[in-house]
């Protein structure tokens, strides 16, 4: 009773047996049961001239069985890589939401957020932060180890064809080992440029939170100051531009002045000798008059020589474009224009053009161009004016 049950009995070879066994081969539910039963007729010698051609239709039924076993291998194959394939599918959906997960723990950590949390919120995110990146981690070692085991496999496969191609499968799975590593360092790569830059803007963050607002208020102070400086430098720039062109014309003043001075000695010496000359020679009352005007005549020649040598021949040809360019501006303004509007509608053309450069030009050329002064007291302005109208009458 305690023996295992013993296999049923075999039954005995007849002609009859054989035809069911045939068609018990034919079906794939009683296939495992004939084959028993095949396999023993034949060690038991049934197999004999008479009953040879039904043991070989038999025996070619169980062959054909054995392609109808290789069609349900297949079969088998293609649902396990289906079903492997969509493992790693869903393995890699599941890394992708860990790493999403990760990334808002990390951002959490953070210094904008992390200030806003109680200090028992900051620890339970600091638990499940670490939690879920041991999970990841673990998740792509598996993912990591999925896809070795697939270029394992299809390496051996590759290597069980011919010696030929033996290095040609070495070849690839060592490339295909390559892309892996190098997709690895690639993603560990980026990983660690996130990590830099975040701890690049805490750093500047932090830096922001040290600056304090006085800070702020010394730097705008400086800005102050230094546009308030730049205001006065050119305020002086200006001044001093006025004072040359102040000393230029006091000097002139001054240097015709002396001359006018030893001018009129030298005639009141003249006339003083002319009288003398009259008186002795009796000459009359309109012999005076001539001198007197022979006098006059020599002043205003004197004159017109001081302003010949004031009036200088023009040293370049830019020099005669900008004569040329002031004579039509000021030809269109009757009234005259002061220098400073001049020297904007100048700069217009030249930027480097300076005011005491205009108005230089202008004081050399007084048969051209005039000063006149125009308004009383605080509206008091010099303007300059075309005179070359005039002056080309009187040469």
């Amino acid at each position: 009773r305690l023996r295992p049950p013993s296999p049923p009995a075999i039954m005995h070879y007849s002609e009859h047996e054989a035809a069911l066994l045939a068609e018990k081969l034919k079906d794939d539910s009683k296939f495992s049961e004939a084959i028993t039963v095949l396999l023993s007729w034949i060690e038991r010698g049934e197999v004999n001239r008479r009953s040879a051609n039904q043991f070989y239709s038999m025996v070619q039924s169980a062959n054909s069985h054995v392609r109808r076993l290789m069609n349900e291998k297949a079969t088998h194959e293609q649902e396990m890589e289906e079903a492997k394939e969509n493992f790693k599918n869903a393995l890699t959906g599941i890394l992708t939401q860990f790493e999403q997960i990760v990334a808002v723990f990390n951002a959490s950590t953070r210094q904008k957020a992390w200030d806003h949390f109680s200090k028992a919120q900051r620890k339970n995110i600091d638990i499940w932060r670490k939690h879920s990146e041991e999970l990841r981690n673990a998740q792509s070692e598996q993912l990591m180890g999925i896809r070795r085991e697939e270029e394992m496999e299809m390496s051996d496969d590759e290597n069980c064809d011919s010696p030929t191609k033996k290095m040609r499968v070495d070849e690839s799975a060592l490339a295909a080992q390559a892309y892996a590593l190098k997709e690895e360092n690639d993603s560990l790569r980026w990983q660690l440029d996130a990590y830099r830059n975040e701890v690049e803007l805490l750093k500047q963050e932090k830096e922001q939170l040290f600056r304090t607002e006085e800070n702020l208020t010394k730097d705008q102070q400086l800005q102050f100051l230094q546009q308030t400086m730049q205001g006065m430098q050119q305020q002086l720039l200006t001044i001093q531009e006025e004072l040359n062109n102040k000393k230029s014309e006091l000097e002139q003043a001054k240097e015709e002045q002396s001359h006018t001075q030893a001018l009129l000695k030298v005639l009141q010496e003249q006339l003083k000798g002319t009288k003398e000359l009259v008186e002795t020679n009796g000459h009359s009352h309109e012999d005076s008059n001539e001198i007197n005007v022979l006098t006059v005549a020599l002043v205003n020649q004197d004159r017109e020589n001081n302003i010949e040598k004031r009036s200088q021949g023009l040293k370049s040809e830019k020099e005669a474009l900008l004569i040329g360019i002031i004579s039509t501006f000021l030809h269109v303004h009757p009234f005259g224009a002061n220098i400073e509007y001049l020297w904007s509608y100048m700069q217009q053309l030249d930027s480097k053009i300076s005011a005491n450069e205009i108005e230089m030009l202008l004081m050399r050329l007084p048969r051209m161009f005039k000063q006149e002064f125009t308004g009383v007291g605080a509206t008091l302005e010099k303007r300059w004016k075309l005179c070359a109208f005039e002056g080309i009458k009187t040469t």
